[in-house]
């Protein structure tokens, strides 16, 4: 298996989905081992993290890799007016791959186009954030033990929400019934209601956000209202407590129904729903971890028998 990067999720094929599920599922049983002793991983993160960046850095860690990279572009000769292009160039000359996080739009397709070694996307602006797509997938499968045939409520911001963009998309394999739950000025952008009918991707639009659509729901995906996005804070202050997730609104919820949330939170879920068994969204950043280890040493090309077969697991 080749080396390969891995920019969008809309390119993954079904087989794909399942395969990086199974290697997710061989790193939670073995997270540490030293099978890329000797590689080094970069992460250049143009835009704030905490999920994204340290789980891939402890994936790295934990496989054995060194990590290099900046968590702000501000301390790097991007402020000096370097280029993109030059900046993965010179970083290139470093590390086995790069893993990436950038505020503008296909930034992640422009890398992988010039960089001689690895893309991962870490997000790029308000277009897909495929390695946590890999992570919901994965956290889906765990705790509904298929992708198949769910109703998955999607709730909040939808315009800007990449996270909801990639799942969109990944799930087009697996006859999801999607219910996009935002008000008008947050509703899933056009083009992604365009790929749902182009793909026979079942949806329905709501404004109210109720018992009445949790009840049916297997997955419940919150997602943060994102005030970085919005260029005019009076709409931000609108909009942002617009849902908010409380324990009796999940009285008669189905007992698999999983609530998931990319992180952070800002008011979206009450506290109190954090010790309610439907509440997933901790070990779901947890889940983030195996499939970033899954996602590192996939696009390394290294194949799942060299990773099954691993000598250097420690136990």
């Amino acid at each position: 298996m080749g080396k390969h990067n891995f920019v969008t999720i809309a390119d993954l094929s079904k087989e794909k989905i399942l395969y990086m599920i199974k290697l997710a599922q061989e790193f939670e049983k073995h997270p540490n081992r030293e099978i890329l002793k000797g590689k080094v991983v970069a992460t250049l993160f143009f835009e704030p993290s905490t999920r994204t960046r340290l789980s891939f850095e402890t994936a790295a860690n934990r496989l054995g890799a060194r990590v290099i990279g900046f968590s702000d572009a501000k301390v790097t000769s991007a402020t000096k007016g370097e280029t993109l292009k030059d900046t993965i160039l010179m970083v290139s000359n470093y590390a086995d791959a790069i893993v990436m996080r950038h505020y503008i739009e296909g930034a992640a397709q422009y890398a992988s186009e010039v960089a001689p070694i690895p893309i991962i996307n870490a997000g790029d602006g308000a277009h897909q954030h495929p390695s946590q797509c890999m992570l919901d997938l994965y956290s889906i499968y765990k705790t509904q033990g298929t992708l198949e045939n769910l109703n998955i409520c999607l709730v909040g911001d939808l315009k800007y929400g990449r996270t909801v963009h990639s799942l969109i998309m990944a799930m087009r394999h697996f006859n999801p019934t999607f219910h996009f739950i935002a008000p008008k000025e947050l509703a899933m952008p056009n083009e992604y209601k365009i790929y749902c009918k182009e793909h026979n991707i079942k949806y329905v639009e709501h404004t109210a956000f109720n018992e009445k659509i949790i009840n049916e729901a297997d997955i419940l995906y919150m997602t943060r209202v994102q005030k970085e996005r919005f260029s005019d804070l009076m709409e931000y202050e609108k909009v942002k407590n617009v849902y908010i997730l409380k324990n009796d609104m999940l009285n008669n919820a189905r007992d698999n129904m999983k609530i998931l949330h990319p992180l952070p939170r800002v008011n979206e879920i009450e506290y109190e729903v954090d010790t309610n068994p439907h509440a997933y969204y901790i070990q779901q950043a947890q889940n983030g971890l195996y499939a970033r280890e899954a996602i590192i040493c996939d696009v390394l090309g290294l194949s799942m028998d060299e990773i099954t077969n691993d000598p250097t697991i420690i136990k």
